[in-house]
């Protein structure tokens, strides 16, 4: 090269355009059935679910303590942490403040139906690692097991703070107490 010479660099041209259009469009398809797979096994398992009634209402008047912020992380039959239960809301995980009242639980959820725990249908209260698929760090779920319809449901609440953790726990233990000497 000399001097004052101006070399311009060009891309080499796009090969096989065609083959990787069709790629991608094979990609695309992929995902789309995958969703639409997971969309028909979430209406079957609803389905199998429509004997599960939906959650008692609050009482009127209810006056529960100050709420707790956290999550909802959702339900599941009790002792299968991965049996999800998707009828009324209750498999949607949410935002969600709890509430412990002489009456039972209030978790009042953001974009989801709030769900009623009354406390003669509330049967434990524990510590878990995870619930419905999801897994934290030791000890990071307080999972509630309660009767609906028959039917026993683990529900999972992570509070925002960790240190509330073993204050819900506590409370529902005491609540727990309180129905089992009444």
């Amino acid at each position: 090269m000399t001097s004052g010479t101006l070399v311009i660099a060009q891309s080499a041209p796009v090969t096989q355009a065609p083959l990787r259009m069709l790629m991608v469009g094979a990609v695309i398809a992929g995902i789309v059935l995958v969703l639409i797979a997971m969309r028909r096994g979430w209406q079957h398992r609803a389905r199998r679910q429509q004997d599960i009634p939906e959650p008692p209402e609050p009482p009127t008047g209810w006056a529960g303590s100050p709420a707790i912020a956290g999550l909802f992380l959702g339900s599941t039959a009790a002792g299968d942490w991965l049996d999800r239960i998707v009828v009324h809301d209750l498999g949607v995980r949410s935002r969600a403040d709890l509430e412990i009242g002489d009456q039972g639980l209030l978790l009042r959820r953001t974009g989801a139906r709030d769900v009623f725990i009354p406390r003669t249908d509330l049967r434990g209260a524990r510590s878990e690692r995870g619930i419905a698929g999801k897994a934290y760090a030791r000890d990071g779920v307080v999972v509630l097991t309660w009767d609906l319809g028959g039917r026993l449901i683990d529900t999972g609440f992570r509070a925002d703070v960790g240190v509330e953790q073993p204050v819900v726990l506590e409370r529902v233990q005491d609540l727990l107490a309180d129905e089992r000497t009444a």
